[in-house]
């Protein structure tokens, strides 16, 4: 629909993980392919509204539940006005969800993310909600049309699902037995999407580094991540998670000989407990754990680890929590994603008894003090280094009043840096796009981020501007407009990925199709 004028607005709330914002890219995508068109920037409310859910942590249902009673009184007041829910949480509650909140016109699962456009209209036309959850995969969701918000960078399912059988975890039930891309299918989205602009992919999965299996070839993930060193103007390679268990040698190797694959791994400890381990079904020990970081740091001595680790499972004990510090000490991640434990109904470990909250918050406390003092020392270790960052879309300013740029350096943290003030610019100086480089001297140290003044003190600030500033421009260019197909999918409504061939190992690029 060319005229966006008259087509109904829509906006998608995502609650929950990387998986579940590269799923309301594909959700945002298929409602632009069936006439929709994105509410402004900043608009929480529109015609449609859809709620993407998590199930992971305890209170995603009140989460979910305050966004639906917020809602309700908005859509008393806008006659036509209608509400869904997707996501994890909507697989597993189900009709739950329109009986709770009998306002909601439609609830979908993760299985079946193409239904959401052909759901709301039969909704409209019955005047009734629509439920429909699917028991397994019925469109692989990298196929389906996808709106991305970023210009520069992408994500790019290399699988879906989970094969572990982690006691805390309610992600196997709601998404599934993992289902691996086959590599060609990976690789020409990755080229699909380089020629739109982008300069930054990451890979993601349920569990990346157990990739291949399905079909054969358990070094597959390591092909793929050196076939992606051979895709010309793809700058940054990342990919999440790994599990500490399936990490191998030949996946550190093409990490640290592929100069396009990024220096930051997000390594998952959960706990630094071997009986806790044991309780979760981690099918890895703290030594194990450890010995992967060794590994990883002598083959990059610069690489940057993150971390996620839950406190508080059940039957974890004072000496289990000091293991943990432990092992956080010596790990030194450069940030960590810490949680409370938080029982899940349909896990093995819902039936264990909890422990006593406050010994949970003691201990919480405790470890997140211990992790903002690593993180501090470690970019610390940082200042005077200088370092190419790549400028985040929406410029990222920080604060007014320092008017910093925010970017992220190749190992994943972030940095505010400043740009030279009115009257100090030099020769070749130019303001920064989203999506551009520029390479700054560190300053400053904080536990969250890093700070780069060089500008302003006669230190280092050079611009490089890339193709995903170009694309940048025509997208935010006056009068542009969306629908004439020269912006790919990172401003409008891009094509599925093209298919690849299916057969064993990494095949060579096929032309991207457009």
């Amino acid at each position: 629909m060319s005229d966006t004028t008259l087509a109904p607005t829509y906006v998608v709330r995502t609650l929950g993980c990387q998986m579940n914002i590269h799923d309301s890219e594909h959700m945002a995508g298929l409602l632009e392919n069936a006439g929709y068109t994105a509410a402004p920037q900043g608009d929480d409310i529109a015609d449609v509204v859809v709620i993407n859910t998590c199930a992971v942590r305890e209170n995603a249902a009140n989460k979910l539940y305050g966004n639906l009673g917020q809602l309700a009184s908005v859509k008393a007041e806008r006659p036509g006005m209608q509400i869904a829910v997707g996501g994890c949480l909507a697989q597993k509650d189900r009709g739950t969800i329109v009986e709770k909140a009998p306002w909601v016109d439609v609830v979908f699962g993760t299985h079946n993310l193409d239904v959401l456009p052909a759901l709301l209209d039969r909704a409209r036309h019955n005047a009734e909600a629509q439920v429909e959850i699917e028991e397994s995969l019925q469109v692989f969701p990298s196929t389906l049309p996808s709106r991305r918000d970023s210009v520069a960078s992408a994500w790019v399912s290399i699988s879906v699902g989970c094969n572990n059988t982690c006691t805390f975890c309610i992600v196997p039930s709601l998404r599934g037995k993992e289902r691996d891309r086959r590599p060609g299918e990976v690789l020409a989205e990755i080229q699909a999407l380089v020629s739109q602009g982008v300069v930054e992919i990451t890979l993601l999965g349920q569990n990346v580094n157990s990739y291949g299996i399905e079909f054969g070839d358990r070094g597959a993930f390591a092909k793929l991540l050196r076939a992606c060193g051979d895709i010309d103007g793809l700058e940054r390679v990342r990919f999440t998670s790994p599990h500490p268990a399936a990490f191998t040698d030949d996946v550190i190797e093409a990490m640290a000989e592929t100069p396009n694959v990024m220096p930051s791994l997000h390594m998952p400890l959960q706990s630094g407990s071997d009986s806790v381990l044991r309780a979760m079904r981690r099918s890895y020990r703290s030594a194990k754990f450890l010995g992967i970081l060794d590994k990883v740091r002598d083959a990059m001595p610069d690489a940057a680890i993150t971390t996620d680790i839950i406190v508080g499972f059940p039957g974890e004990t004072d000496e289990d929590f000091e293991d943990t510090l432990r092992v956080v000490e010596q790990s030194r991640f450069s940030s960590a994603f810490t949680f409370q434990y938080s029982p899940r109904p349909g896990t093995p470990a819902f039936e264990l008894p909890e422990l006593p909250k406050p010994v949970i918050t003691e201990r919480f406390g405790r470890l997140k003090a211990l992790q903002e003092r690593v993180s501090l020392a470690e970019n610390e270790a940082m200042v005077g280094r200088t370092v190419e960052l790549m400028v985040l879309d929406g410029a990222g300013r920080k604060d007014d009043a320092s008017a910093r740029l925010s970017g992220r350096a190749p190992d994943s943290r972030l940095v505010h840096f400043a740009v030279p003030a009115v009257g100090m610019s030099r020769a070749g100086v130019d303001t920064p796009r989203p999506g551009d480089m520029v390479t700054v001297d560190v300053t400053h140290a904080a536990p969250h981020h890093l700070i780069a003044d060089s500008a302003l003190e006669g230190g280092t600030y050079e611009v490089r501007r890339t193709r995903a500033g170009d694309a940048w421009d025509v997208a935010h260019a006056d009068g542009h407009d969306h629908g004439a197909g020269g912006c790919g999918s990172s401003c409008g409504t891009g094509a599925g990925a093209p298919a690849g061939p299916v057969v064993l190992g990494i095949p060579s690029l096929r032309p991207s199709r457009t």
